[in-house]
């Protein structure tokens, strides 16, 4: 009886592994199709290819400085409910390129208000004499004033969330997908 039991587990397990397999290759192409849509109004006839992303796993930079990357990335942060750190990084990248100083004085206390005050919506993990240094530049802002942040969020992606989504099933089965799709054609 407990060798039936045994040998039913051990082929439903084998079956589930199939499953999982077939189904990560789906997911794979599932989320390199809604990347392509997601960007296929954009300029050129760009493609996400095998290259592209394995260059992902070279740095962070890297990752970020492609906009599939970029995409997959926050997706993936999504996922695990994290996305603060990527969304805080986003908005002072673009806080950077406010030019009119009035802009700069409204929009600097709604990214404090957002994500900098203590129990702020998506407060972000950085250090008190971080949080005080930014809550007296906020008064005055410059283009500069989140700089000290920024940088504890990236490196904190960097350390945590970074790895995690080079080890997560999204990366890997993008990676074979595209790899499978390269070898067929």
């Amino acid at each position: 009886m407990s060798s039936l039991i045994t040998e039913s587990l051990n082929t439903q397990h084998f079956i589930m592994d199939k499953d999982d397999r077939r189904r990560n290759k789906n997911i794979g192409k599932d989320f390199m199709c809604r990347l392509q849509c997601m960007f296929s109004h954009s300029s050129g006839s760009e493609r996400l290819s095998l290259e592209d992303v394995q260059q992902w796993s070279q740095s962070l930079e890297r990752l970020l400085e492609s906009k599939y990357g970029l995409a997959t990335f926050s997706c993936f942060l999504k996922s695990e409910y994290s996305d603060e750190n990527i969304e805080f990084w986003l908005t002072c990248e673009d806080y950077k390129k406010i030019r009119p100083s009035f802009r700069m004085s409204s929009r600097a206390k709604k990214i404090y208000e957002q994500f900098i005050k203590t129990e702020s919506p998506k407060e972000i993990n950085i250090d008190y004499h971080t949080r005080e240094q930014i809550k007296r530049n906020v008064k005055t802002p410059t283009m500069h004033c989140f700089d000290d942040a920024q940088k504890i969020v990236f490196g904190l992606m960097e350390r945590d969330s970074y790895p995690r989504f080079l080890r997560s099933d999204v990366y890997r089965t993008l990676l074979e997908s595209l790899a499978t799709d390269a070898t067929k054609g």
